[in-house]
């Protein structure tokens, strides 16, 4: 008699388990159908049968299993990756929230950038802001708190140095005003980075409601893209709770553009101009 094949779910748990229990590494929280295409595409490049097979590979190799557990983590991104959304930002959340605070004598506007990856997003928001607050009169001062789980991620985003190839969506007006040149490579100016703070931190951290370096959260504009959709229900809804707690009355949040049904249904949160993923928190605004 053969023996009985676990069924694929079960299979799943099964690697799930031995990931905590042998490497103290936790994948529980993603979503099971992007954990299976993640697998799917291990097994063809192993050569290994079954999700069982490669689970003892994972226990038996921890560089194999923290490499695994690091390809979970999607850090791609680009300048002005969303075209739709950007236009609103610049167009006019972020004219709407530099008037705002201009009027109301409130100080700085603050952004959270949440899971920032290599940093495209944070200085596509810092060049808008920069051509922003300082036009006129009376220059807005602004703050960008950058955050991720990868330290390497950070360490490019830090950086801010790209080469031509990933500049293609950013304006000629902004890489002459925002880039310095160093040979076939361009690096973020000083002005920009003296914007933004960079730091480690996992939006499932259940002690902390943001950012330690941003203090108290109260954030005007917070973006949080394409990151979602890797998760448990229950897990992302914890994390919308989180960004929605920490936005200021009247504040936005931007997220992917296949996120969008996801955050529709979060009752502290209204879309703002379908089908643009941009979301304006409900309540009254100061």
């Amino acid at each position: 008699m053969e023996p009985e094949v676990p069924a694929a779910g079960e299979a799943l748990d099964a690697l799930i388990h031995a990931l905590h229990a042998t490497h103290g590494l936790d994948i529980s929280v993603y979503d099971q159908s992007f954990l299976r295409n993640t697998i799917d595409k291990q097994l063809t490049a192993t050569g290994l049968k079954t999700v069982a097979a490669y689970a003892g590979r994972l226990a038996e190799r921890r560089p194999e299993a923290e490499t695994f557990y690091r390809s979970l983590r999607i850090g791609y991104s680009e300048f002005f990756r969303d075209p739709l959304a950007f236009a609103l930002l610049e167009q006019t959340v972020l004219p709407e929230l530099a008037a705002a605070k201009k009027q109301s004598g409130m100080g700085e506007l603050r952004v959270w950038s949440a899971g920032c990856a290599a940093g495209q997003e944070v200085w596509s928001l810092a060049m808008l802001l920069d051509e922003l607050t300082t036009a006129g009169e009376r220059p807005l001062p602004y703050r960008i708190f950058a955050t991720d789980v990868s330290e390497a991620d950070l360490l490019l985003a830090r950086a801010g140095q790209y080469n031509d190839a990933e500049l293609g969506n950013v304006r000629s007006r902004h890489l002459r005003r925002c880039f310095a040149r160093h040979g076939r490579s361009f690096t973020i100016v000083p002005r920009l980075r003296a914007r933004v703070d960079f730091s480690a931190y996992d939006l499932l951290d259940k002690r902390s409601s943001s950012p330690q370096a941003s203090i108290y959260g109260g954030f005007d504009l917070i973006l949080c893209c394409n990151l979602l959709l890797y998760y448990k229900a229950q897990d992302r809804r914890s994390i919308l709770d989180k960004l929605c707690g920490t936005l200021s009355p009247g504040g936005y949040l931007v997220t992917g553009g296949s996120e969008r049904e996801i955050v529709a249904g979060h009752a502290g949160l209204g879309a703002v101009a379908a089908p643009a993923a941009v979301f304006r928190k409900r309540g009254k605004t100061t």
